[in-house]
């Protein structure tokens, strides 16, 4: 009798990583959900996160804590940055948390070492993206090769990979995918600056998007909004 192979998900709370899960859980994966307070000034996807977790029929949902708002750098964790809105990004933005998926996916791997998991989802994308430097397929492929140096499963035979199913999609793909595979989109928060109840701001350059993502797939945005987004 086999046991079903396990994988671990980072789930953010977001519209990406919850079709991540989806996606794994679809291969037949038992999951393992990873969320990571980083110290974002958006907390309302943490709660999200836990809401998809359990919708999408995690096996367990753990929330690691590391703080990298002690360092700031990002307008994601530090209040006085401001995250830009209605405005094109040039180049590698504010919102570019420092080593943020290297850390992440670290944290991933302590777990999955633990959990004899020997797959990781990370739901990173490199087309409808920001520009960040740790969601290109060189940088995931560089972190597999390291997960297989530096641990006990990797020395001594079994081969850890690195999953990022969503890396060369268009948002409007992601979301038809997940459309197929149950995601209800109503449950994630994508919005860099959402209030607590997880209403998104409309005007930041992950809200906009998302919207313009559900826009392109032809399916409506199921996104609670604040009162002033327009």
């Amino acid at each position: 009798m086999t046991s079903t192979a396990r994988a671990v998900v980072l789930l953010s709370g977001g519209l990406d990583s919850a079709t991540c899960l989806a996606i794994a859980r679809d291969m037949g994966f038992e999951t393992y959900a990873l969320s990571v307070a980083y110290g974002q000034r958006h907390a309302a996807e943490l709660t999200a996160s836990k809401r998809v977790a359990e919708a999408l029929g995690a096996r367990e949902h753990r929330l690691a804590r590391v703080n990298l708002g002690q360092f700031g750098g990002s307008a994601l964790t530090d209040p006085g940055i401001a995250v830009p809105v209605d405005e094109e990004n040039t180049g590698i933005p504010v919102t570019y948390v420092p080593a943020r998926n290297t850390v992440m996916l670290s944290i991933a791997l302590a777990w999955a070492e633990v959990l004899g998991a020997n797959d990781i989802f990370v739901g990173v994308n490199a087309v409808d993206y920001s520009g960040y430097p740790d969601c290109r397929p060189e940088f995931i492929q560089a972190f597999e090769t390291m997960a297989n140096l530096a641990t006990k499963v990797g020395v001594e035979g079994a081969r850890l990979r690195i999953h990022a199913p969503l890396i060369e999609l268009t948002k409007a793909d992601i979301i038809r995918r997940g459309i197929a595979l149950g995601v209800d989109y109503g449950l994630t928060v994508t919005c860099y600056q959402a209030d607590d109840g997880g209403r998104a701001c409309g005007r930041c350059e992950a809200c906009r998007l998302r919207a313009a993502g559900f826009e392109a797939a032809g399916v409506p945005d199921p996104t609670p909004y604040q009162a002033h987004a327009h």
